[in-house]
């Protein structure tokens, strides 16, 4: 007795990988343990940086500075403008100026830097301080967020409570 060969199912080939895929996609429609939302939190940080303490020191610092380099500015701009036309008395000093510009700005950064990292620090500790005491995962800088954020709810602003964190400090 002969056993007919079995005749291969040219549509049940092509309908296998179809259906595998299909079973997987219903298997990801069950229900998943969801996770509680992220509450997210803005600051002005801008505005917290001008209610530091010592950003006065720093202002009084960045004004100094440009106070003795916009003089310089000036005359290294007029000298540039001669353009070919400099004499070599003029490139000379033009050189000089540019040396002596370029190291008191260096010296100025320096100092800024100084007294600017100690305030960051305080300000992201004080950032911090206040996202935990109200239970925030994630807080924005408020001038960077103005083209990201259509709305947000004025109580997401921590901004005084930062201000207020950095007082106690």
């Amino acid at each position: 007795m002969r056993i007919p060969k079995p005749k291969f199912d040219l549509k049940l080939s092509l309908a296998m990988p179809a259906l595998l895929v299909g079973g997987f996609a219903l298997g990801s429609l069950t229900p998943h343990a969801q996770t509680a939302p992220q509450k997210i939190a803005f600051v002005n940080v801008a505005e917290v940086l001008k209610a530091h303490p010592d950003n006065a020191a720093v202002v009084a610092l960045q004004k100094k500075a440009d106070d003795e380099l916009k003089p310089l500015d000036t005359q290294i701009k007029a000298l540039q403008a001669q353009g070919s036309a400099i004499k070599p008395a003029d490139k000379d000093k033009l050189s000089q100026l540019i040396t002596t510009i370029q190291a008191k700005a260096k010296d100025y950064d320096a100092q800024i830097s100084a007294k600017v990292n100690p305030i960051t620090t305080q300000v992201d500790s004080a950032v911090s301080a206040a996202a935990k005491t109200n239970g925030v995962a994630v807080v924005m800088d408020a001038a960077t967020a103005n083209g990201l954020v259509v709305y947000a709810d004025p109580s997401t602003d921590l901004t005084d409570a930062v201000k207020t964190a950095l007082a106690k400090k």
